[in-house]
């Protein structure tokens, strides 16, 4: 029996082709951004008690009080079925209140309890988190590129098309 120290290579039967050097490197990278984003979202979570999705969507009816949840869906980028989820949560939690408009009685406002304001203050951001913080500083070129080259990814893999609308702190 080889020592534990020691580092076996499994046989390469073909079916699981090796990756070359380039690959791996940005399989890495990869990693590298999947960890950090849900590192990040974990921190959040821990302290704050409620998932990523659900912060992001508080921090945002706090900036917006008054907001709709047609808006907020908007805003995040999400589906508005994902979104009445998010904000039924909140208000079941206590951190968020809805009520109908004055001026439209179809019409539902959400604001932001007192408790929600403070929970926010306990929380590190991002809210919406590293990753969508990070590609608003990037420069429209570099954005521009990275579009392209993970479409010819994407196109390269079987995608749920629905999943893009789903928040990454959901997933």
């Amino acid at each position: 029996m080889p020592p534990l120290t020691a580092q076996r290579t499994p046989p390469n039967t073909g079916e699981y082709p090796a990756l070359d050097d380039h690959a791996a490197r940005v399989l890495r990278q990869f990693r590298l951004i999947f960890n950090t984003v849900r590192r990040h979202f974990q921190t959040m979570e821990k302290q704050s008690g409620i998932g990523g999705a659900q912060v992001w969507a508080l921090s945002l009816v706090a900036q917006h009080q008054g907001l709709r949840v047609t808006q907020l869906a908007a805003l995040m980028d999400i589906h508005q079925s994902t979104t009445s989820n998010l904000v039924r949560s909140l208000i079941k939690s206590g951190l968020l209140h809805s009520e109908k408009s004055s001026s439209d009685r179809r019409v539902v406002e959400l604001y932001v309890l007192p408790e929600g304001l403070k929970l926010l203050k306990k929380i590190p951001g991002p809210f919406a988190g590293v990753l969508p913080h990070a590609l608003q500083r990037m420069d429209e070129v570099t954005l521009l590129q990275l579009e392209r080259n993970l479409s010819a990814l994407i196109n390269r893999l079987e995608v749920d098309e629905q999943a893009a609308h789903t928040p990454i702190a959901m997933m």
